[in-house]
């Protein structure tokens, strides 16, 4: 058995925008990576446009995270389900809990989430970066030797470098076509990469900062490892 990656996130089609090409790397080199969403991605107006409702807008984002997935080669998925939009006012150990209890079943070794400020602030992402770390100190993951945040710009001003690069280029066509897996979400995806047919040259890099490791918050840092096809 290889090692064992969890990628840890907030909504359908977190893990494509940021670790598409990490992801499909690891299941390409027969590795098979899970992922834990914590809530079905069942708020916002853009969804609303193909959905009569939250519930059902909450199974059609379902089915494109299970068609992102074959594109991504995860091994499982697992939702969480909590709502959408409201992740920092549930009870935090519920959440944390099942962070926990997702972790001990895959008996994950390398996590990979969100930074501290959930990259852009959305305070779904915040919430589900703290519950992941707090999974991760509370002593009942043994398993986990490394936890991964993705790069952001309050860990880059805060002098925190990547560990993980990865050059999306060689392997667009694949994150493109997970991304327009996740059809629903076509507003933001066009704002934040363009026209998926061509290549985002400043959204080039998937990149990982090493948050903990064998007990200790903010080791350091080791040398980047430019991942490429």
């Amino acid at each position: 058995m290889g090692t064992r990656y969890g990628f840890i996130y907030a909504h359908p089609d977190d893990e494509t925008f940021l670790s598409a090409c990490l992801i499909r790397e690891l299941a390409d080199q027969g590795e098979a990576p899970v992922l834990l969403l914590a809530t079905r991605g069942d708020a916002g107006r853009q969804g609303l446009e193909r959905a009569a409702n939250r519930e059902e807008l909450a199974q059609l984002r379902e089915e494109e995270m299970k068609a992102a997935a074959v594109v991504l080669g995860l091994a499982d998925v697992e939702h969480l389900g909590w709502p959408d939009g409201q992740l920092a006012t549930i009870d935090f150990e519920e959440l944390v809990a099942g962070v926990i209890a997702f972790i001990q079943k895959h008996e994950l070794e390398i996590l990979f989430s969100f930074a501290e400020d959930g990259g852009n602030g959305h305070p779904d992402h915040v919430t589900i970066s703290k519950a992941t770390t707090a999974a991760v100190l509370s002593g009942q993951c043994p398993s986990v030797r490394k936890l991964y945040y993705a790069s952001s710009a309050a860990l880059r001003a805060n002098g925190h470098q990547s560990s993980i690069v990865v050059d999306t280029e060689a392997n667009w066509k694949m994150k493109a076509a997970a991304l327009q897996a996740h059809a629903t979400q076509h507003v933001a995806i066009a704002k934040y990469f363009g026209d998926l047919t061509a290549f985002p040259e400043e959204r080039r890099f998937e990149a990982f900062v090493l948050g903990w490791q064998d007990g200790m918050m903010w080791p350091k840092p080791e040398i980047a490892a430019q991942l490429e096809e």
